[in-house]
C-alpha cells in the first residue's frame, strides 16, 4: 500500500493515482459492453440485438452481488487500514471472496432451474425468448467467475492497490473482446458466443485475483482460516454493501419494467434494440465517471477513518469540479456524433432514427451525473449507511421508476426517452442536500 497517496500527496497528485486506474478498468469494461452489442449487430439480426438488451438486467444482478462484498469490503477495509487495523482488513478481504464463490452456486442453481420464468419477467417475446435463454444460460454457470472480479475489483482498489486492481479487470474483459469477433460471427454463434467469451473473460480474471490475493504484496487474504468475522465486521460490510447493490439491484428493474414498457408499443423489439445500443454507446461517460467516483473512495475512507476531515473536503471538491468538467465535454460530442455513433453498432434504419432520438435525451443529465457518483461513493467510503441507500434507491427507484410510468402514460414514447435525464436532476438534487448536511455535521 502506497501510504504517501493517502497521506502526503498534494490532491490532484493522490486524485489522479487513485482514479487513472480506476477509470482505465472501466474504460476496459466499456469496451467489453459495447463489444457484446457490437459484434452482435454486425449479424444484422434485431432480434438479437434486442435479446442481448433485454439479458442486460441478469447481468447487472451478478455484478450487484458482487457489489455487495466488494464496495462494503472496500469500504471496510480502507478505514481499518486507516486505523492501522490490518488484520480486520484481511479478514474482510477471506469472507468476501468465500461469499462470492457461495453466492455464485446459489445464483447457479437459482437462473437454471427458473429459466422460463426469468425469461418472461425480462419481456422477451417469441423473437427474442430463444436467443435471450441461449444468453442466460451460460451466464448462469458462469456466476462465481463473474461475482470474483466484480468484488476484488473494488477490494484490491480499497487497499490502495489501484493498479492491480486495473490489471485484474483489464485482462478478462480484453480477452473477453478478442474472443467476441471469433465467437460471435466467425463460429456462427451469435448470443451464445457473446455469452460464453464473456465468461471465459470473468474466468481469467478471476485466476489473475486469486494470484494476486495469495501473494505477499498484499495486506489481503483468502486463506479460509481469516474468513470467520464478527458481528461488526458483517453489519460493516453488509451495512455498506446492501445499499450499495441496490443501486445495480434498481437498474436492473428498472431495465425490466422499461423494456416492458417499450415492448408494449408495435415493433417493440425495434424500441428495445434502439434503447440498448443508445445506453450501450452513452454507457463510455457513465462508466468514466462511476470509475473516477470509484477511485477516491479509498482515499474518502482513508481521510475519513484517519480524521482527517479538511483533505477530504478538499479531495471530494477537486472531484467535483473534474466530473463537471468531463460531464460538459462528453455531452457536446455525443450532441454533435450521436447519428455516426449508433450507426457504428447497427445499420437497420428504425433502430438508428430511435437510437439518436434516446442518445439526444439521455445526454442531458450527462454534466452533472458525476456529482451524484461522487458523493455516492462518498458517503459509501465514509460509512454513511443511511445517506448512502437513500442515494441508491433513488436514480434508478424511487425517482425513475414512478417517472417512466407517469410520462409513459402522459406524453408516451417520447417521455420515455426523457423519463432517465430527468430522474438524475432528481437525484442530484437531493444528493447535494445531503452532502451539505452531512458536512455541517462533520464539522461540528
Amino acid at each position: 500500500m502506497a501510504k504517501d497517496i493517502f497521506e502526503t500527496a498534494s490532491i490532484p497528485q493522490a486524485v489522479a493515482k487513485m482514479v487513472v486506474p480506476s477509470i482505465m478498468s472501466m474504460l476496459v469494461l466499456i469496451l467489453y459492453n459495447i463489444a457484446d452489442i457490437f459484434f452482435v449487430g454486425k449479424t444484422g439480426d434485431a432480434n438479437q440485438v434486442a435479446a442481448v438488451s433485454l439479458t442486460i438486467p441478469v447481468f447487472m444482478l451478478f455484478i450487484a452481488v458482487g457489489n455487495i462484498f466488494g464496495i462494503g469490503g472496500s469500504s471496510v477495509i480502507s478505514r481499518s487500514i486507516g486505523r492501522g487495523d490490518k488484520a480486520r482488513a484481511a479478514r474482510i478481504s477471506s469472507f468476501c471472496f468465500y461469499a462470492s464463490i457461495v453466492s455464485g452456486l446459489i445464483m447457479i442453481a437459482l437462473f437454471l432451474l427458473g429459466m422460463g420464468v426469468i425469461s418472461r419477467i425480462i419481456g422477451t417475446n417469441e423473437k427474442t425468448v430463444d436467443f435471450a435463454r441461449s444468453y442466460l444460460t451460460y451466464i448462469a454457470v458462469g456466476a462465481p467467475f463473474i461475482i470474483i472480479p466484480a468484488a476484488f475489483g473494488h477490494i484490491v482498489r480499497g487497499e490502495g492497490a489501484p493498479k492491480q486492481a486495473m490489471i485484474g479487470m483489464m485482462i478478462g474483459t480484453i480477452i473477453n473482446i478478442i474472443l467476441d469477433p471469433i465467437m460471435i460471427l466467425a463460429m456462427d454463434m451469435g448470443v451464445a458466443g457473446a455469452a460464453l467469451a464473456t465468461v471465459i473473460g470473468n474466468v481469467v480474471g478471476s485466476i489473475y485475483f486469486i494470484h494476486y490475493l495469495v501473494g505477499k504484496k498484499t495486506l489481503l487474504s483468502i486463506r479460509l482460516r481469516d474468513a470467520k468475522i464478527d458481528r461488526d465486521d458483517a453489519s460493516g460490510v453488509f451495512g455498506i454493501g446492501i445499499p450499495a447493490s441496490l443501486n445495480s439491484v434498481l437498474m436492473s428493474t428498472a431495465f425490466i419494467l422499461l423494456n416492458n414498457v417499450l415492448n408494449g408499443y408495435a415493433d417493440g423489439e425495434i424500441y428495445i434494440a434502439a434503447m440498448g445500443v443508445a445506453k450501450r454507446a452513452g454507457i463510455f461517460l457513465i462508466f468514466t465517471q462511476l470509475g473516477f467516483a470509484m477511485g477516491i473512495q479509498p482515499l474518502v475512507g482513508y481521510c475519513y477513518g484517519a480524521r482527517n476531515m479538511e483533505r477530504l473536503k478538499k479531495i471530494i471538491r477537486f472531484s467535483f469540479i473534474c466530473t463537471a468538467v468531463l460531464g460538459i465535454i462528453s455531452t457536446i460530442v455525443y450532441a454533435l456524433a450521436a447519428d455516426v455513433i449508433i450507426k457504428a453498432f447497427i445499420a437497420d434504419e428504425a433502430v438508428v432514427e430511435n437510437g439518436v432520438k434516446i442518445m439526444h435525451a439521455l445526454i442531458i443529465s450527462y454534466p452533472v451525473i458525476g456529482v451524484l457518483f461522487v458523493i455516492t461513493f462518498s458517503f459509501q467510503a465514509m460509512g454513511m449507511v443511511g445517506s448512502s441507500l437513500l442515494l441508491n434507491v433513488s436514480r434508478q427507484g424511487l425517482v425513475f421508476i414512478p417517472l417512466l410510468y407517469i410520462f409513459n402514460a402522459t406524453v408516451g414514447l417520447g417521455g420515455v426517452y426523457y423519463s432517465q435525464a430527468i430522474a438524475d436532476y432528481v437525484s442530484v438534487f437531493i444528493a447535494i442536500t445531503l452532502f451539505v448536511l452531512a458536512m455541517k455535521k462533520a464539522a461540528r
